[in-house]
C-alpha cells in the first residue's frame, strides 16, 4: 500500500517537473540531425490541400535547412543570421532579421531543435505539457505585428525530437508538418 502510494504520488510530480527549461535541456542534447518531412497546407482560398515534401537537417547551434523536393525544388537555409532561399536557379541571400515574418517561423523550429531556450522566451509566450518521452511546445508571438501573421506555433516531439510542427496564421490558414528522424545520418549545413 505504501509502495502504491509513494507512486502514486510521484508521478505527477515528475509531469509537473517537465517545463520548457527540462524541455530544451533535453533538445540541446541531440547537436545534429536530419529528418524528411511531409507538409499538408490548407490555405482558405483553395479547396485542396498543397502537399509538399522533403528534407531537414540542423547543426547546433545556428544552422537549419529545409530543402523541399516535391513539388519543386526549394531550399531554405539559415546559418546565424544569414537566411538563403532558393527556387530552381536563383538564389537569394539576407539577413534573417531583416525578413520579421521569417524570424518567427525559423526560430520556432531552430530555436526548438536547438534546444535554446533565451530564443524561444525572446520571441514566444511558450506553454509546455506533456513528459520528457512525449511532449508537446505551444508558441505564440510576443510582437503583437508578428502575431497578426503567425496566430501560433504547437510543435510536438518525443525525447529529444521533434515529430511534427502545426502553424496556424491569423487568416484562418494552417500547415502541419511531419518529421521522421533519419536514423544514424550526419548532418550536412
Amino acid at each position: 500500500m505504501l509502495l502504491t502510494l509513494g507512486i502514486a504520488v510521484l508521478g505527477p510530480v515528475q509531469a509537473a517537473g517537465f517545463d520548457l527549461q527540462a524541455l530544451t535541456q533535453q533538445l540541446a542534447q541531440v547537436r545534429s540531425g536530419q529528418a524528411t518531412f511531409v507538409e499538408d497546407r490548407r490555405v482558405q482560398q483553395l479547396d485542396q490541400v498543397l502537399r509538399s515534401s522533403g528534407r531537414l537537417s540542423f547543426v547546433a547551434p545556428d544552422t537549419f535547412i529545409r530543402e523541399t523536393l516535391r513539388p519543386s525544388h526549394e531550399k531554405l537555409a539559415v546559418v546565424g543570421n544569414q537566411l538563403t532561399m532558393s527556387r530552381g536557379t536563383r538564389s537569394r541571400v539576407t539577413a534573417l532579421d531583416a525578413v520579421p515574418e521569417a524570424v518567427v517561423i525559423v526560430e520556432a523550429i531552430r530555436g526548438t531543435l536547438t534546444g535554446n531556450k533565451d530564443t524561444l522566451e525572446r520571441y514566444f509566450d511558450t506553454t509546455v505539457q506533456g513528459s520528457a518521452e512525449q511532449w508537446q511546445l505551444e508558441l505564440v508571438p510576443r510582437e503583437p505585428r508578428l502575431r497578426g501573421q503567425v496566430a501560433h506555433l504547437r510543435l510536438s516531439g518525443r525525447q529529444g525530437q521533434v515529430r511534427e510542427v502545426r502553424m496556424s496564421l491569423a487568416d484562418g490558414d494552417t500547415s502541419v508538418m511531419r518529421i521522421e528522424p533519419v536514423a544514424d545520418a550526419p548532418a550536412k549545413p
